[in-house]
């Protein structure tokens, strides 16, 4: 996963989606983005990127019971132990077959799991046969979504980053609470864009994945193995999402194909202009 998602979807749709019952996406925790975050957090962001804050699914203890919250968290994990958080942008991806042997993931796996809603996922795929200006593979962007239409969630888990430099505990900027989506082996056809893409959940499964009293990772080693095949359909977009400094819905339209060049069909292996 190239690191570019869709979270276009409205608060609101989450909350019934992923049956929240605390909505906490205003509780301010620290950004670690220089500049303000645009399109604003919480809004619709066609063009989801590193280090912004997007909506996370978690389930933690309010008073006595567990309660599944929605939250603004940032993409990138910062582990606890981290002297600063410069890291936490090439932190965004964990990969599931090793998660539970990386000393920055595997606490988080074992306490700390979450569920990223997105409307889908970017991947750039290196043409075989084209070239760029710089004589470079040239590189296609797909959108890659769910083909019934549903929403993806994708596995995460996130971790606490304690601001020293911030007096206070209990001022909101002394925390960073960060998060990075775990990624598997693409499936069939999905592997002609590119080798890797994220672990995705059904419903059936979120209960178990958010359960923070499930403690052993070995009570959801099986989910990090979860394949389903042909979920996925992809197609080609404007080069346009390469920016980050791009947005808005047109990011979603198909590339036409005069457009495209050296593009391997995922469906059928063909390539296209």
């Amino acid at each position: 996963m190239c690191g570019r998602y869709a979270a276009s979807a409205d608060l609101a749709e989450l909350v019934e989606v992923f049956d929240v019952e605390a909505d906490r996406h205003d509780e301010a925790t620290a950004s670690i983005l220089v500049n303000p975050q645009s399109p604003p957090a919480g809004t619709p962001d066609w063009n989801m990127a590193p280090t912004k804050q997007a909506p996370v699914i978690l389930t933690r203890a309010m008073g006595q019971e567990p309660v599944r919250q929605l939250r603004l968290l940032t993409w990138g994990l910062v582990p606890s132990w981290s002297k600063d958080v410069k890291g936490g942008a090439r932190m965004i991806n964990a990969r599931a077959e090793t998660i539970g042997e990386k000393p920055a993931y595997a606490r988080a796996l074992a306490a700390r799991r979450a569920l990223v809603p997105a409307q889908g996922w970017y991947e750039w795929q290196v043409s075989p046969s084209a070239t760029d200006a710089k004589g470079k593979p040239r590189k296609q962007p797909f959108f890659i979504h769910r083909g019934d239409g549903a929403l993806v969630a994708m596995a995460g888990i996130y971790e606490f980053w304690r601001d020293r430099a911030v007096a206070d505990p209990d001022d909101p900027s002394a925390w960073v609470v960060s998060f990075a989506v775990i990624t598997t082996a693409a499936e069939p056809g999905l592997d002609r864009i590119h080798d890797r893409q994220p672990l995705v959940l059904e419903k059936q499964d979120w209960q178990r994945w958010l359960d923070p009293a499930l403690t052993d990772p070995e009570g959801v080693s099986d989910l990090l193995e979860y394949a389903d095949p042909g979920r996925f359909a992809a197609y080609p977009v404007s080069r346009a999402v390469s920016s980050n400094q791009a947005n808005g819905p047109h990011l979603l339209d198909p590339a036409p194909e005069s457009d495209l060049v050296g593009v391997v069909d995922p469906s059928t292996g063909e390539i296209i202009g």
